[in-house]
């Protein structure tokens, strides 16, 4: 008699903030549509796990439906940022440790970065680059085990940047960047310059590093709006985003950053 066919384990719906459709967990797997970007990350993926750097999904190729399929990460998401200055300097770490592995990387000639809907002709703001990095630092794409982030999912806006947008891009979401109306309330008070500062030691940015980081994170910030703006346009989806609480958002941030950049970069790259 034979043994019984496996029961396939059921797909559970993982939805987020629904910027992309259709992705599920089926048992120690994450399966999401395939997108002309795909093949890039599954190599940049591969090549973090290579050179060290365990904290991401593992890429495990393609399902019998053509979906991309990678490792199910464990741990918390938070919707929101936490105040404990212990995350800051874990995420630092964390950070500094990617950039070590993706650095020995050289993508493919032929490459695909994605893109957010209708932002194809917007500058960057960080070329030349000096790696592949993450570039999206949202807390929904913060793992954490005991209070701490400990890994990082959702690599779908990697591509060639500089360590420092990097750091500017998870300061955004972190220390926050952002006006007090528009931080969680346990961040409404904090003391941003020291939060930035201590970001910046944990992860042990250079001089220079330090001195170019309130101008570019003056531009990311205001790109961030003209992107925002021009996905809106463009999706249903970031519409719904932009309508719900970016287009306040977004102008707030650019205004207080641009009250709050000098005390910010006194206070980095103080001695």
């Amino acid at each position: 008699m034979r043994d019984p066919e496996p029961i396939p384990a059921p797909e559970q719906p993982l939805i987020g903030e629904g910027v992309t459709p259709g992705i599920v967990r089926i048992g120690d797997t994450v399966r999401r549509p395939a997108r002309p970007f795909t093949a890039t990350i599954q190599a940049y993926l591969a090549h973090l796990h290579r050179a060290g750097f365990p904290h991401a999904p593992v890429p495990l190729g393609y399902d019998d439906q053509g979906r991309e399929t990678v490792s199910f990460v464990p741990g918390d998401v938070p919707r929101e940022p936490l105040p404990d200055e212990d995350v800051l300097s874990a995420l630092a770490r964390l950070i500094r440790k990617l950039h070590e592995a993706a650095e020995s990387w050289k993508p493919p000639e032929d490459a695909v970065w994605a893109t957010l809907p209708g932002t194809e002709r917007i500058p960057l703001v960080d070329t030349p680059s000096e790696l592949v990095g993450h570039r999206d630092y949202c807390p929904g794409n913060v793992v954490f085990r005991d209070g701490l982030p400990v890994a990082l999912i959702d690599f779908d806006l990697a591509r060639p940047t500089t360590r420092v947008y990097e750091i500017a891009n998870a300061l955004y979401w972190w220390a926050p960047l952002l006006h007090p109306k528009d931080r969680p309330a346990s961040l409404a008070g904090a003391d941003i310059p020291h939060r930035v500062a201590l970001f910046a030691d944990a992860y042990g940015m250079s001089g220079p590093q330090r001195r170019e980081l309130v101008p570019l994170a003056t531009r990311m910030v205001r790109r961030f709006h003209r992107t925002a703006r021009a996905a809106a346009g463009a999706d249903p989806v970031f519409r719904r985003l932009w309508d719900e609480h970016v287009k306040e958002r977004m102008p707030r941030a650019e205004a207080w950053l641009a009250r709050e950049g000098p005390s910010l970069a006194t206070r980095i790259t103080q001695a």
